[in-house]
């Protein structure tokens, strides 16, 4: 009996829980969506405080120690723990200063994606007609570009450098977000509470920023994870290509694209940056397919 009551009390207090923790209770149940927040916290924290760990300067260069394998030295101290590249640089220190570029990628390419096609989706849904009609055509002519294809023609007119590279990023995401809130949008129109405060006399801004909009973040959270993970694979492709960081900024696909003559007889030169890459990538993968799990309505007991 008391089993029984015990049961039906933890089924109560959980019940009680608001949506928001009820979603945290059950991401923190996820172990491969915590796996990927460990991941990107790891990141996220080289990213924060890389200059305090890199045991040494990213662009110091040393022809002494020219292609050192990750191997111990005479002294059993491991002075350049993953090698060094053709300059001699110091690789663990370039991957960690690495972090903080990949991050910022991330934050700025996310944000103006994020801002426009919220903007965007949101009017075309909240309007529709004519206006939705301009709009999502304009998203499906982008959308009909491969995004790696487009942010190489933009980065090409505006020209090759880190900055240009996370504007051309950003610009391709945006139908990405536009159909997300649009979607979210016209399936938020027709609900009670926005007929009510339309009735109230609520103007049309209120109703999208105010009322509309906070109701549609479970999947523009769902979508800003993973937006930071083809943020950061695209701008290491910009950069491999010759289109993003240029040299020396000890970023992950400049690096890979400066060792790919060296793979043959230093391999640890392009290993382990594409192994920081997919470490990345595979962390927010992880962590965005935990949220939409745990923000999904329909998984809920």
């Amino acid at each position: 009996m008391s089993q029984v009551l015990t049961g039906t009390t933890a089924a109560q207090e959980e019940k009680s829980h608001t949506p928001l923790v009820e979603a945290m209770l059950r991401l923190h149940k996820n172990r491969t969506a915590m796996a990927g927040l460990v991941i990107v916290g790891i990141f996220v924290f080289l990213a924060l405080f890389g200059p305090l760990i890199a045991p040494h300067d990213p662009l110091e260069q040393s022809l002494y120690n020219k292609l050192k394998p990750p191997v111990w030295d005479a002294r059993g101290s491991m002075s350049f723990f993953l090698g060094t590249d053709d300059f001699g640089r110091d690789l663990l220190s370039r991957l960690i200063h690495g972090a903080r570029i990949s991050m910022l990628v991330g934050v700025v390419s996310v944000s103006i994606s994020l801002f426009f096609g919220t903007i965007a989706g949101a009017v075309a849904g909240f309007y529709r007609g004519w206006v939705d009609v301009i709009i999502m055509r304009v998203m499906d002519i982008l959308l009909a570009f491969p995004s790696i294809l487009l942010a190489i023609v933009i980065v090409a007119f505006l020209g090759p450098s880190l900055e240009n590279a996370m504007i051309a990023i950003g610009i391709v995401s945006i139908p990405r977000y536009a159909r997300i809130v649009r979607g979210s949008v016209l399936e938020e129109y027709s609900k009670d509470y926005v007929q009510a405060a339309r009735a109230l006399g609520a103007s049309d801004f209120r109703l999208i920023f105010q009322h509309i909009l906070p109701n549609c973040l479970a999947p523009l959270i769902v979508q800003t994870t993973l937006g930071f993970a083809s943020a950061i694979l695209e701008a290491a492709a910009l950069s491999f290509l010759g289109l993003g960081a240029q040299p020396p900024t000890p970023e992950w696909g400049a690096m890979l694209a400066g060792g790919r003559a060296l793979i043959l007889r230093a391999w640890w030169v392009v290993t382990f940056p594409g192994i920081t890459i997919l470490l990345a990538v595979l962390g927010f993968n992880l962590l965005g397919d935990g949220l939409r799990d745990a923000l999904d309505p329909r998984l809920r007991d």
